[in-house]
């Protein structure tokens, strides 16, 4: 597999206009990453232009806080799938996490996952919220949800993926469960870095240049 077929090419920002998300998807479908990954308004417009080629449209839950309601992430789930959304990467809810309320983030990582059908699920941990118990046990937490991928970060935070959260992560899920790397992924060594501690996906606004050398203006905060 190469490189770009483990990148999803990410536009987040809320500045993000309509011409970014079409150079995104155009972006995407010259250098044939796995995904674009775009916020839940843009997903009909990104359905479109990557209709036919191939790329996945991923899109963002409860994003990038964690803390909405599980039934609005169920929604906004079914909602982004009817747009045209083929993955889903949800925000678990962190604060929910750090009171010990185990039961409420596993029963929230399960409603996004039972809304999604067929539909990938990635569960974004953010991990630099958390201490390396947190980490294994929402990771074990979003296995038995019967989530598809465990994702390091939103982009948004303190911080974003480092290749010991990768390795912690893919040693408590098992080698059949995906793991996202995200968050400060920006050059082609830090994506080797990643996929060596353990990572199946990486999530990047830096898409281009990781896999040609050429620049892109998508922004380089995710």
């Amino acid at each position: 597999m190469t490189i770009a077929k483990m990148i999803d090419h990410t536009a987040l920002k809320p500045e993000t206009t309509k011409d970014m998300i079409v150079k995104l998807c155009q972006e995407a479908k010259k250098y044939q990453f796995a995904s674009v990954c775009v916020n839940p308004y843009w997903v009909k417009l990104s359905s479109t232009e990557l209709k036919g080629t191939g790329v996945d449209v991923c899109t963002v839950i409860g994003f990038p806080l964690g803390a909405n309601t599980t039934e609005t992430k169920a929604f906004e789930t079914k909602n982004a799938i009817a747009n045209g959304a083929t993955e889903v990467d949800m925000v678990i809810n962190v604060g929910a996490l750090k009171s010990g309320d185990l039961e409420t983030v596993e029963a929230d990582i399960r409603a996004v996952v039972e809304a999604s059908g067929d539909v990938l699920v990635k569960v974004i941990l953010e991990t630099c919220l958390l201490t390396k118990e947190e980490i294994v046990t929402v990771s074990e937490l979003s296995v038995k949800a019967g989530a598809d991928f465990v994702k390091t970060s939103t982009g948004f935070s303190t911080g974003g993926a480092t290749a010991e959260d990768i390795a912690l992560m893919r040693k408590t899920v098992g080698p059949d469960v995906g793991v996202k790397a995200s968050g400060g992924v920006r050059t082609k060594e830090e994506v080797v870095s990643m996929i060596e501690a353990g990572a199946s996906r990486i999530g990047a606004s830096a898409g281009v240049s990781i896999v040609s050398g050429e620049s892109s203006d998508q922004g380089s905060g995710y």
